[in-house]
């Protein structure tokens, strides 16, 4: 799996031209899927999203965590995380997880992140055409890869 992790202080999904979902303060979760991942994989990125301690403190240090803050998390499903632009300029996507896959996984994330948090997980649509709006605030953007863990 991958992630593209945002600090937002707002952000929303809109599917034909109806917000969907839309948070304040919290995380906007760009997440793709390969067919190697597994359950260990979401179990293992689930932990370090949530765990991240990009938010300011007292001092203005990031020292807290998306829990701390009481923030939010929207989910979006982005299949081009996997794109592969080694051989001419249209990419490839077989990395890509295909949906039969793909689906369950990104579900059982949005499910393995709520229930961690206690809290509901916010989400688009897998494999419509989304407008994601966001205000990053910082900026602040970490991508993860749960290949590369060390």
């Amino acid at each position: 799996m991958k992630a593209v992790i945002q600090r937002v202080t707002q952000a929303s999904v809109t599917i034909n031209g109806v917000v969907k979902s839309e948070i304040k303060s919290g995380l906007l979760v760009l997440l793709g899927v390969t067919h190697e991942d597994t359950q260990e994989d979401i179990e293992w990125l689930c932990n370090k999203i949530i765990g991240l301690r990009i938010f300011g403190d007292e001092q203005g240090a990031m020292n807290l965590s998306v829990g701390d803050i009481d923030g939010d998390i929207l989910v979006i499903s982005q299949f081009t995380l996997f794109a592969s632009t080694k051989k001419g300029n249209r990419p490839s996507f077989l990395q890509a997880a295909r949906p039969e896959h793909a689906i369950p996984m990104y579900e059982e994330f949005v499910s393995t992140l709520s229930r961690k948090r206690n809290k509901p997980t916010y989400t688009g649509e897998f494999g419509a055409d989304m407008k994601v709006q966001l205000l990053n605030d910082g900026p602040v953007t970490i991508t993860i890869d749960t290949k590369n863990r060390v």
